[in-house]
């Protein structure tokens, strides 16, 4: 029996040094380049503005979130305001 050729998908992530690389795995959080804000891929911020177009061109992906803080990128405060909360109390440290 012959194997079929089958090309394996690959996702484009970001680093901790904010380069992009390409990953077989798929990140698990989503950000947006300009604003270096990162938070759930089900956010519904950033939901409404993929589907009206004006995120999709900005829109990167991280493994984890050690990876985007570490890229200096902050918590989205609409999908992780646990997250956001502690970011602002320690931003000016």
């Amino acid at each position: 029996m012959c194997k079929e050729n089958v090309e394996t998908k690959l996702y484009t992530l970001i680093d901790k040094s904010n380069k992009s690389y390409k990953s077989e795995i798929k990140g698990k959080l989503g950000g947006h380049k300009r604003l270096k804000i990162y938070g759930r891929l089900d956010c519904p911020s950033a939901l409404r503005y993929i589907a009206k177009g004006q995120y999709v061109k900005y829109r990167v992906f991280f493994t984890d979130e050690e990876t985007a803080i570490a890229a200096g990128y902050r918590p989205c405060a609409v999908c992780m305001p646990e997250e956001y909360k502690q970011w602002k109390k320690n931003k000016g440290k």
